[in-house]
């Protein structure tokens, strides 16, 4: 099997600094190709520039579909496209969004594992919610060896211990320590090949943009009394994903952490729909209160004042429940600004 000589890294919000430490200390004389996929903006181009300017001692090339892979160079995911290795070649993917990101984290990992089995090293830096602890996952299951940054070290702490959450990691690294580690690893010749589990191979060919539907989608999930944030389709739940973490039937898949982040926006929004249609309502009835007491009918004054004065007390009270989801609000699960190019 040779050895370790695929790294794929994944990161998004905090991650910048540690990928630099990274490849900053990657020898030029590197016996591996290295993969990176950070959450980024759908028309960003100051990535390219950052990580070439930190691997100064290795070539970067944005991935292009059909490029060929080879040692001693490292590939980055360009916005907008899954990046996806398989038979020595990277292929660029147009399916679903994952965890409201494309490019996302495990799609790579999941085709890194396929490809080159025990092979593979993981490496997870800081960022939010936990994308990227799936794709760790598949990698340890095809025989691989997870890596995280030290979440003591991370400036967003959520994805490396989400990742400890779900996965076996072999080792929990600060950021300074983690390119000395790597350039060890590759030199380590790798373990036996695994088998592939179906599944997995399933959702790269999703990610890939191969057809999919819900007999597809049920291969691998049972569906789920819960909607889809990005086309409000049914969700199913992933059986036995680690972390808890569902797809819809055209595709598009979310951990719950991230599904909840998005339902919190989605109810916040509801709350202050509901609040300006009821101030409405009051409004307007306090007018027809008025409009009673003008031309002399108390009694239907009387009534539509009652209404007005209820109103205004569900007001109040969804006033209140705007004001308290506000202060318990938690930073968006969309780090890279993604919806820039629209939702599919």
């Amino acid at each position: 099997m040779g050895n370790r000589d695929i790294i794929v890294i994944g990161g998004s919000s905090g991650a910048t600094a540690p990928l630099k430490a990274i490849l900053g200390a990657l020898p030029e004389d590197l016996p591996a190709a290295v993969f990176i996929v950070l959450h980024i903006p759908a028309r960003s181009i100051g990535i390219l520039a950052t990580v070439a300017s930190a691997a100064s001692r290795l070539p970067v090339h944005p991935a292009t579909d059909g490029m060929q892979v080879e040692r001693g160079n490292i590939y980055l995911a360009v916005p907008d496209h899954h990046m996806i290795v398989a038979d020595g070649h990277i292929r660029l993917g147009r399916g679903p969004r994952e965890n409201m990101a494309r490019p996302a984290i495990d799609p790579l990992f999941r085709s890194a594992a396929i490809a080159y089995g025990p092979r593979v090293i993981g490496v997870l830096l800081s960022g939010l919610l936990n994308d990227g602890a799936s794709g760790l996952e598949a990698i340890k299951r095809c025989g691989g060896i997870a890596v995280v940054q030290d979440p003591a070290d991370a400036i967003a702490d959520e994805m490396p211990r989400s990742a400890m959450s779900a996965v076996t990691v072999d080792l929990s690294v600060p950021s300074a320590r983690l390119g000395d580690v790597l350039s060890d690893l590759v030199r380590q010749p790798a373990g036996p090949g695994m088998p592939v589990p179906p599944d997995i191979r399933l959702e790269v060919d999703i990610a890939a943009g191969e057809r999919v539907d819900t007999s597809i989608v049920r291969r691998i999930a049972d569906p789920a009394a819960l909607t889809c944030p990005d086309c409000g389709g049914v969700l199913s739940a992933v059986r036995g994903g680690k972390p808890l973490r569902f797809r819809c039937q055209v595709g598009h898949s979310m951990t719950a952490e991230v599904l909840a982040k998005e339902q919190e926006n989605a109810v916040d929004e509801a709350l202050r729909v509901a609040l300006r249609i009821i101030e409405e309502r009051a409004e307007l009835v306090e007018r027809m209160a008025e409009d009673g007491r003008n031309a002399g009918r108390r009694a239907v004054a009387e009534m539509y004042q009652e209404r007005a004065n209820e109103y205004r007390q569900y007001a109040d009270t969804l006033r209140r429940a705007v004001l308290l989801s506000m202060s318990s609000a938690e930073p968006s699960g969309n780090e890279g600004g993604q919806e820039e190019s629209g939702r599919e």
